[in-house]
């Protein structure tokens, strides 16, 4: 059985107990825009309470998992309503994720960068394509991580690690990213196989002790979480003001090295 979202920037697909949710915006690369976002938090609430399904992958159709959010929000006028709309979204859509009562997969291939990235971390397990380009790349454009990033790269890289990947907004590899503990497996043969046999895997699996393993490590984090999405709002706002962010974005339209000036 398949369902769609309205507009079909988000599709759900249901078998045996899983629930896959792909990001459907393939020529953009699946870049998050105001209209995806929506279309996205209401497809993770919808398979969150969905009793017959155990296990969400999220997956992106066409050549990537996410390229992160839409450039061209960052090109439009800042409006600081619709900039608290947007952050606000974007918060809903990463507790939605990390707090689901289900187990919670993301499959990568392609790139997983910037949004991106912060939306993969806040699922349990990450399999990657060996080909894939993974990125927390928010510095190339004069930004920090939102969607949670500061939270979920600190617990699995520490804070020495989390700002060496941030300040330096290197691509990694699937075998550096693995390397560094940022995700869990390489998918050896293919993706969707390597998919497969962990969701057959947990399938086996006493599954509703595991979700309330998750529920507890989660809700003991979740008063954090929240305080890194206030925190990381406000810091967004300023840095969307800054002359620096200004010229990264005019530099990556331009596709050319930024020169940033520290202001």
């Amino acid at each position: 059985m398949e369902s769609t979202s309205p507009a079909g920037t988000v599709l759900i697909t249901y078998s045996d107990r899983t629930a896959i949710v792909a990001m459907n915006r393939p020529e953009a690369m699946n870049a998050l825009n105001p209209k995806m976002l929506h279309d996205f938090i209401n497809a993770l609430k919808e398979v969150s309470e969905n009793d017959e399904v155990d296990v969400v992958i999220i997956k992106g159709n066409g050549n990537a998992f996410s390229a992160g959010g839409d450039i061209k929000m960052m090109l439009a006028p800042g409006k600081e309503n619709a900039f608290d709309e947007l952050m606000d979204g974007i918060s809903e859509l990463v507790t939605t994720l990390y707090f689901m009562p289900k187990l919670t997969i993301s499959a990568i291939h392609g790139a997983a960068a910037g949004l991106g990235l912060s939306i993969a971390l806040a699922t349990d397990h990450l399999i990657a394509d060996p080909d894939s380009k993974i990125a927390m790349n928010f510095i190339g454009i004069g930004l920090i991580p939102d969607g949670g990033g500061h939270f979920f790269l600190e617990r699995r890289l520490g804070e020495v690690g989390a700002k060496e990947l941030i300040w330096e907004g290197k691509v990694l590899t699937a075998l550096e990213a693995k390397e560094k503990g940022l995700i869990h497996e390489v998918a050896e043969g293919t993706l969707e196989h390597a998919v497969e046999k962990k969701v057959q895997s947990w399938l086996q699996s006493p599954v509703q002790a595991m979700i309330k393993t998750k529920k507890i490590l989660s809700e003991k984090n979740r008063p954090l979480l929240i305080k890194i999405l206030e925190i990381e709002k406000a810091a967004q706002m300023k840095m969307r003001q800054t002359a620096d962010h200004q010229e990264g974005i005019k530099a990556f339209v331009e596709k050319r090295k930024p020169n940033f000036i520290g202001k």
